[in-house]
């Protein structure tokens, strides 16, 4: 279905955009990004030449209503993929307000653009795991279990849920109206994230320089997943919402209980798997901003409803992480690397 199909991708500079966007060019999509200028230094967006697939490139803030709608015009998409945002807990520790008018204003903009373009038949807007109120339950959570967030990040991303669940019921209800879903993932990993505060690109920087990687909460238990998991999963979501409103609603995307490991214990496998001496140190004391201890997500409905469930176990997931990180540290063309590495995942059925 995916063939000449136009796509309007925000955030498509960024990690999972730039996957996404790889991933939809090569199932034959037109895709018309909107987003900021990478934010780090080496990024994805670089490295695998994501620039070459594209049909756009818009680049501007979610806050320029002007631009964005002009964007979404121009496109005339038939699917939208949201997935811009400020996605770090610590920075939102640095930039509340920041984060909450990309996160919650961001999503809001986006969708009175979309009301303007009768073209788009779906919406996946994307929050995370982090949604949840978390109140350090062993059980994963669902669908239907309330919404919170401790930090600004987890607030905002809250915030879009309940953001978008209201313009679903408010504008997009009538018959013929563009479906909207929002899908939340788990901490996701992959080749070509160099974001800050995040657990596998941290590793990784400081084993490639001979150093130790300290941790700052090694019990804390997530779910983690290769980022193509999550994504296969948008896609997925896509399709169906243009099958009718059943789907209009929210959605888990996480590992199934072999993708549930400390980080403790996922930082000492990547330690294994990168060699050359890599270590894992476990320092005590420090004065760090609050992290949920335990998230783990319930993807029941997600395997029954839309078919989807998990195709690499956990191992899998670090070892194409690190076979990633070396490839492009050797030279190699990484957008081959990328687009190998989703062949190798498997297509969206």
């Amino acid at each position: 279905m995916w063939s000449d199909t136009p796509v309007f991708l925000t955030g498509h500079t960024g990690f999972k955009g730039g996957w996404l966007a790889l991933w939809l060019h090569a199932l034959g999509a037109k895709v018309h990004g909107y987003a900021l200028d990478p934010n780090t230094t080496p990024n994805l967006f670089g490295a695998a030449r994501v620039a070459e697939v594209l049909a756009s490139d818009a680049r501007a803030d979610l806050a320029d209503r002007t631009a964005l709608q002009a964007a979404l015009t121009a496109a005339q998409p038939r699917v939208v993929f949201h997935l811009a945002a400020q996605p770090l807990v610590r920075a939102s520790y640095a930039d509340p307000l920041g984060t909450l008018a990309t996160n919650v204003m961001g999503t809001a903009h986006l969708l009175e653009a979309v009301r303007q373009v009768p073209s788009v038949r779906a919406v996946v807007v994307v929050t995370t795991d982090k949604v949840y109120d978390n109140r350090e339950w062993v059980y994963p959570y669902r669908e239907s279990d309330a919404l919170g967030g401790h930090d600004p990040y987890s607030a905002s991303k809250g915030a879009a849920e309940i953001v978008a669940a209201s313009y679903r019921a408010s504008f997009f209800h009538t018959p013929g109206a563009a479906q909207i879903a929002t899908a939340r993932a788990g901490n996701v990993i992959g080749g070509g994230d160099w974001a800050a505060d995040r657990l596998v690109p941290d590793c990784l920087k400081a084993f490639a320089h001979g150093q130790p990687v300290q941790l700052r909460f090694p019990g804390a238990v997530r779910p983690w997943q290769h980022v193509l998991e999550p994504l296969s999963g948008y896609l997925r979501l896509a399709q169906a919402l243009q099958d009718g409103p059943a789907a209009a609603s929210a959605w888990n995307f996480g590992p199934d209980a072999r993708g549930e490991a400390t980080v403790g214990q996922v930082a000492q496998r990547l330690a294994v798997l990168w060699g050359q001496g890599a270590r894992v140190e476990f320092p005590e004391g420090g004065s760090h901003p609050h992290e949920a201890g335990q998230l783990r997500l319930d993807i029941t409905r997600a395997r029954a409803a839309l078919g989807w469930q998990p195709r690499w176990s956990l191992e899998e997931a670090l070892a194409h992480t690190v076979a990633w990180q070396r490839a492009w540290r050797a030279g190699d063309d990484m957008a081959v690397a990328c687009r190998d590495q989703i062949a190798a995942f498997g297509g969206v059925e």
